[in-house]
């Protein structure tokens, strides 16, 4: 496919998603359309072996060419999909929380899905953000208390169907396109709701080991991961401030 111009803020979004990736070694994956194209969480299908191995050829972010000077886009693969469902609406919550704050609001928050991002405190007070128990609905796996931070979560339990016991989410792991074996959970907190968006997403296909391990090395990020056992790990910051 050849160069496409696309806008300003759809350009620094790829930029961002880019970012990410980089960041994750690729565990953050817009391309992973590719194969999220053919699942259909309603109907509960999945591609088949065959479509799976040929769609799984299209999934790398490095086909995502962007020349900064033009502000144009090029696919380097014929077959790739890309899907930016893993980092617009965070992107779209710091949108929001800039307009309020050039409207001089100083006490808010907003929330798009499981992505949240509050602007001062709650006059005097912090706000209280559930982190919603994946198994156990309307109970809440904990309850942050927050002043100006971003916090996203993301669950095996919003969009999936079960078969034979098996249950198929919209995580999917980029080496294999198959959804992702290992978390319930992740909640990641940090300065802007873009940057924790992408995180809780892709850091599912690392296990919560790995996770907790690049979340310390990121400045200014923590997290919460609810293991598929259901255990409860936290980052060393989050853990120097329990009681």
């Amino acid at each position: 496919m050849g160069w496409m111009p696309v806008s300003a803020e759809l350009f620094e979004l790829l930029v961002r998603a880019r970012r990410v990736s980089e960041l994750t070694d690729g565990a953050f994956e817009i391309t992973y359309a590719s194969v999220g194209r053919f699942c259909d969480y309603r109907e509960g299908r999945r591609p088949d072996d065959e479509t799976l191995r040929t769609a799984l050829d299209a999934i790398d972010y490095r086909y995502v060419r962007l020349d900064a000077e033009a502000g144009w886009v090029r696919f380097d693969h014929d077959a790739v999909y890309v899907d930016l469902g893993g980092i617009a609406k965070g992107y779209a919550v710091d949108r929001c929380i800039e307009l309020l704050a050039v409207a001089e609001v100083v006490h808010t928050g907003v929330s798009a899905g499981g992505d949240s991002r509050m602007l001062g405190d709650r006059r005097g007070r912090p706000w209280s953000v559930g982190v919603r128990h994946p198994r156990a609905k309307g109970e809440m796996a904990a309850v942050l208390p927050l002043t100006d931070t971003a916090v996203s979560t993301s669950g095996d339990y919003e969009r999936f169907f079960e078969r034979d016991g098996v249950r198929y989410h919209h995580i999917l792991d980029p080496d294999t396109g198959r959804a992702v074996p290992g978390s319930m959970s992740v909640t990641v907190l940090g300065p802007d709701a873009t940057f924790t968006d992408a995180p809780s997403t892709s850091v599912f296909v690392l296990g919560s080991e790995r996770v907790l391990q690049l979340i310390d090395r990121l400045s200014g990020i923590d997290a919460i991961v609810v293991d598929s056992d259901g255990r409860m790990h936290i980052s060393q910051r989050l853990e120097s401030l329990s009681p």
